[in-house]
């Protein structure tokens, strides 16, 4: 037995890594940022730093592809030092950013300053969106150069106020995506048939919780589940649908999943968790969003969608408000949203310890399957040598009780978890080899977040001579 000949900058020792494929027992050390050793504690490294794992989860840090942390243009919700700690106190060592910040992430200079505003103050690494709609369609390429984790399209209103684009400026984005190769994340719902059933029920005097959900019935989210899966298959584009909280879209995910549409699905905590009946009063304003928390029959199925891989991604929808933003008299005035990145692991983990899922389970759906749709497999996703040393430590045991008194997202100490119990919980956050979260307590380390650029496979893209190139170039026309 020798030595290992380097000195690690960080030593786990004495924990259980746990990647999506199974568990084992083994030391992890780290390096300039990397993993650099996994394996038996006889041939681990000296290190300059030591954190002892016994009887503790070694895993992926999580990986939310759905946030919005809301600088520029809507700091009095949140900003990215907030927001980014807030991620590193629940075990999420990257961030994706949607583009509905002010101004939409349309353009090159839009992106820059974003990203500026970024690299000065995140904790963890993030990626950054760019936005699908008339304005951006001849910037799509410039904004695949410069580096955007993907694009988001919104089909429902969110906000922001940013329309729903015409299917036509949509068709001819998923083109030049196609080619590109990027993910499309969609907010799926149909923006006309929500804003009519609206707008009946304020002129019908309807002022409520079960008004919102009406209006943004089953029927909204599966016709423009459709509509997108028809251009996805029709273009070759990839995409993703975000907050999928309708049961009645499982078979068709699953159907088109079979026909090799290109797609990824996420699901969020609220719609595994909560139920529409349960929410009344203050709490029904707080737990408003878009989708809305639907009935819960309507729970199971999409946990077990999520448990067989049928829904690919665990995101959050974070979605910070200011605390008077939530409190207008009137339910249609209330700002639709709620942090979440700071309780999701917690959540899943009370999961894990009731047997509803397993550990690899947690890791595939909030790790590597991420890592894997955004083209950052495997350099992150997964406890590997070579891979980002970006870890997330778990006590599988730790108990304690979900406050909105105590979240990081200063702005936004709101939940519809409050008062909920838990047993699990990160207890240190690791983002490429720095402790950024320890014992609960977020550690002061802004500017350390990079923004993570994806590779993707390349793309494999169809019938694009038929439509829209067939316009501008009439050449181009293949019978």
């Amino acid at each position: 037995m020798t030595d290992t000949p380097f000195l690690a900058d960080l030593l786990i020792t004495g924990g259980t890594v746990v990647n999506e494929t199974g568990r084992f027992a083994a030391d992890v050390a780290v390096k300039d940022g990397l993993i650099a050793f996994v394996g038996h504690p006889a041939f681990a490294p000296k290190a300059a730093a030591t954190i002892d794992a016994r009887g503790k989860f070694v895993i992926p840090g999580a990986i939310d592809v759905h946030t919005h942390i809301r600088e520029p243009g809507m700091e009095q919700k949140e900003d990215w030092r907030t927001g980014t700690r807030a991620a590193a106190a629940g075990g999420v060592t990257t961030v994706f950013d949607m583009p509905n910040t002010e101004p939409a992430i349309a353009t090159v200079e839009a992106l820059a300053a974003k990203r500026e505003a970024a690299e000065r103050q995140a904790i963890v690494n993030f990626g950054l969106y760019g936005i699908l709609d008339e304005r951006s369609l001849d910037h799509l390429p410039a904004l695949a150069e410069a580096g955007v984790i993907g694009f988001k399209l919104f089909y429902g209103n969110t906000t922001g106020n940013n329309p729903a684009p015409n299917d036509g400026a949509v068709l001819e984005g998923f083109e030049i995506l196609a080619e590109l190769g990027l993910r499309c994340s969609i907010h799926a719902e149909n923006s006309p048939i929500l804003f009519w059933r609206e707008n009946r029920m304020k002129a019908a005097g309807r002022d409520d919780a079960f008004a919102h959900l009406a209006a943004r019935a089953d029927i909204a989210a599966l016709e423009s589940l459709n509509r997108s899966i028809t251009l996805s298959e029709w273009t070759g584009a990839r995409i993703h649908i975000v907050h999928e909280s309708c049961m009645r879209s499982i078979p068709i995910i699953r159907d088109a999943k079979a026909r090799g549409v290109p797609m990824t699905v996420e699901t969020c905590p609220q719609y595994v968790i909560i139920a529409a009946e349960d929410l009344t009063g203050d709490a029904a304003r707080v737990g408003r969003l878009n989708p809305p928390i639907r009935e819960g029959r309507q729970r199971e199925p999409i946990l077990q969608a999520l448990l067989d891989g049928t829904i690919d991604i665990l995101g959050t929808d974070h979605a910070p408000h200011a605390m008077e933003e939530k409190q207008r008299p009137s339910f249609w005035d209330n700002a639709c949203g709620f942090p979440g990145v700071e309780t999701s692991m917690r959540l899943m983990l009370t999961f894990v310890h009731e047997g509803r899922m397993t550990m690899e389970q947690y890791v595939r759906m909030a790790g590597s399957a991420p890592a894997r749709a955004f083209g950052l497999y495997p350099r992150k996703g997964v406890i590997q040598p070579g891979a980002d040393a970006d870890i997330a430590i778990v006590d599988p045991t730790k108990r304690d009780t979900i406050r909105g008194a105590e979240l990081h997202s200063e702005r936004s100490r709101f939940t519809p978890f409050e008062g909920m119990e838990t047993v699990g919980a990160p207890i240190a956050t690791i983002v490429r080899g720095r402790v950024v979260m320890q014992d609960g307590k977020v550690l002061d380390a802004p500017g350390w977040g990079r923004m993570e650029r994806p590779v993707m496979p390349k793309p494999e893209p169809r019938n694009l001579a038929a439509t829209t190139k067939a316009i501008l170039r009439p050449d181009s026309y293949s019978w």
